[in-house]
């Protein structure tokens, strides 16, 4: 395994304040590797871009961190830096540089009175003021053939162009200073199969040849399944299953998990029934005493209930690397679990 560039350690988030407060995030620990494209998956609402975004000190009000540690390690220059503690100008210096992120709405994102050139040049040139406009330019053009734009569109305004070019556009932006870390929040949504998969294969090839490392935000685990090298799973603001993608898709080991994963129907093989996950996710100000998971969870049990499980990391036999599971499953003999849980 490589060497960590961003460590998230028992990072906390709130929304609103006392009683009141939602807690969207609760002592989320996750670890990213230099050249590693880890996957964030799970229901809307479970926490995903809020760890994005608080993680990044982007959070919008009334969003609070309430505890927590996130760094940086540069690859490059062994430089760390404390993101959460680091002052304006050190964020400022940071982002883009180091760490660059691709929001859900290109639309929303880009500026709706500025050309996409004017828009990728500003840029270039705030983070670079040595640049010269030429130099900027020429940047620009570079960058948009990189995502498969012809540059003529540069000046385009974002509304004359489809909402794959607008998500390509801003993909653009986030490589131009070639970061180390791409944060990536469902930068699929709202798009057609074909233009997803166009999106991905660039968003992979593109990685190949940077050598960035990649955090990937959806909700579909198909698409994870296919391009993560490892996938976390989140559920009710903490994270419930971190595993290479490979296990995960071929023995989940959380039964949220296995419910993810039966929602979608598989490409090859027999048919079979979509199974999907029975009820809603929980009120974040009422979670249940004991896992989160236990009220919709088919093969719960009485600790269940009453104990809340860590995540923790777990050997399930000498093939098969180590993960962290929360489930109190896992701590019971392997004889006592259900048959569909076992190691086949």
């Amino acid at each position: 395994m490589n060497d960590p560039v961003l460590h998230i350690d028992s990072l906390s988030v709130d929304y609103g304040y006392d009683d009141n407060a939602v807690h969207a995030l609760r002592d989320v620990s996750l670890t990213l590797h230099a050249g590693e494209v880890l996957g964030l998956a799970g229901e809307s609402g479970c926490g995903k871009s809020t760890l994005a975004y608080a993680a990044t000190r982007l959070l919008p009000p009334p969003g609070v961190i309430t505890g927590g540690e996130v760094t940086f390690t540069s690859t490059r220059d062994d430089r760390s830096l404390n993101l959460l503690r680091a002052s304006d100008s050190e964020l400022r210096a940071s982002r883009w540089d180091d760490t660059a992120i691709v929001f859900q709405g290109a639309m929303n994102s880009l500026n709706p009175v500025y050309r996409v050139g004017r828009q990728l040049t500003d840029m270039i040139a705030t983070h670079r003021p040595k640049t010269s406009r030429a130099r900027s330019r020429a940047r620009a053009v570079e960058l948009m053939d990189m995502v498969g734009i012809s540059p003529d569109r540069l000046d385009d305004y974002p509304h004359q162009l489809s909402g794959g070019m607008r998500q390509r556009v801003m993909i653009a932006m986030a490589l131009a200073l070639e970061p180390q870390v791409v944060i990536m929040d469902e930068p699929t949504t709202a798009l057609d199969v074909v233009m997803q998969r166009q999106i991905v294969e660039q968003i992979m090839e593109l990685r190949a040849r940077a050598g960035f490392s990649v955090i990937f935000i959806t909700h579909d685990m198909s698409l994870l399944v296919e391009l993560a090298d490892r996938i976390a799973i989140m559920y009710a603001g903490r994270i419930v299953e971190d595993a290479p993608a490979r296990d995960i898709y071929s023995a989940p080991r959380h039964p949220y998990t296995e419910g993810l994963l039966s929602s979608f129907p598989p490409l090859h093989g027999p048919r079979r029934k979509l199974g999907g996950i029975p009820g809603s996710p929980p009120d974040l100000q009422a979670l249940p005493s004991g896992c989160a998971f236990a009220p919709r969870c088919p093969v719960a049990f009485d600790a269940c209930g009453h104990e809340r499980p860590d995540l923790t990391a777990t050997v399930f036999g000498d093939d098969e690397p180590r993960r962290r599971v929360a489930c109190l499953h896992h701590r019971r003999p392997l004889e006592d679990l259900p048959a569909h849980l076992r190691r086949q």
